[in-house]
């Protein structure tokens, strides 16, 4: 079966996912700092040089999680070779990711926020750390009004914030979200559209965004066509 070309919808955020060939370091292994802080480093570097505005960012010993607004159709794919290329050379020798990343295109104003608290509890769920800002290589603290380091590698959408007139007020109101989580029909629906490839929005908005897309953004209806479907079908 052929691949699905890369689905991009101009001028909004997606959501993507590389996963490495072979990880860093196992989860019960030392934490792989310095790898980490070089990799964040590389990842600085190649979202200002491919034009990806990030909203949200994870690095963890066996992926690489990003939700960000590409400046054109080729600029997330220019931003994880780059990071493949550099860490080939300077990290690992030969193939670096699993296979090509995954992406879904986000919906503005209702699931750009459940994107990030989905993406910023990655290292929680997995029992990196027992809370997610506590994890050094993500968004999360920074968004959360935690002590970070790296807040010059954001620039946060809209929605985020849409969430309080003052950063002290979005920090609190997006740190309550990060706690409550997401409930498990969102994360299901988000895993759905980002392991599919497929937009994640609602049926007004998929509709309305189906002709500027590069492709078609949800998946085939199954099974056979319909009755007159096959009645219009010429018979050969």
């Amino acid at each position: 079966m052929a691949r699905l070309a890369r689905l991009y919808v101009p001028d909004l955020p997606q959501l993507v996912q590389a996963e490495f060939l072979r990880p860093l370091a196992a989860i019960s292994d030392p934490t792989p700092a310095t790898q980490l802080d070089q990799l964040l480093g590389w990842l600085r570097t190649e979202a200002d040089a491919q034009g990806v505005a990030l909203h949200g960012w994870l690095l963890l010993n066996d992926r690489i999680t990003l939700l960000g607004t590409p400046r054109d159709a080729r600029a997330f794919s220019r931003l994880v070779q780059g990071l493949g290329r550099r860490m080939a050379a300077g990290m690992r020798h030969g193939r670096v990711f699993k296979g090509r990343y995954r992406s879904a295109p986000v919906q503005p104003g209702r699931w750009v926020l459940p994107s990030l608290i989905w993406l910023e509890s990655l290292p929680a769920q997995l029992h990196y750390v027992d809370a997610p800002g506590r994890w050094p290589w993500s968004s999360a603290a920074s968004h959360s009004g935690l002590p970070a380091s790296h807040q010059d590698l954001l620039m946060d959408h809209t929605d985020y914030w849409n969430l309080g007139n003052t950063p002290f007020a979005r920090q609190a109101q997006y740190r309550s979200l990060l706690d409550r989580g997401l409930g498990a029909r969102q994360a299901e629906r988000i895993h759905l559209a980002l392991f599919g490839q497929w937009a994640l929005g609602e049926a007004d908005f998929l509709a309305a965004i189906q002709a500027k897309a590069s492709r078609r953004i949800v998946p085939a209806p199954r099974g056979r066509p319909r009755k007159e479907e096959r009645a219009q079908t010429p018979q050969v």
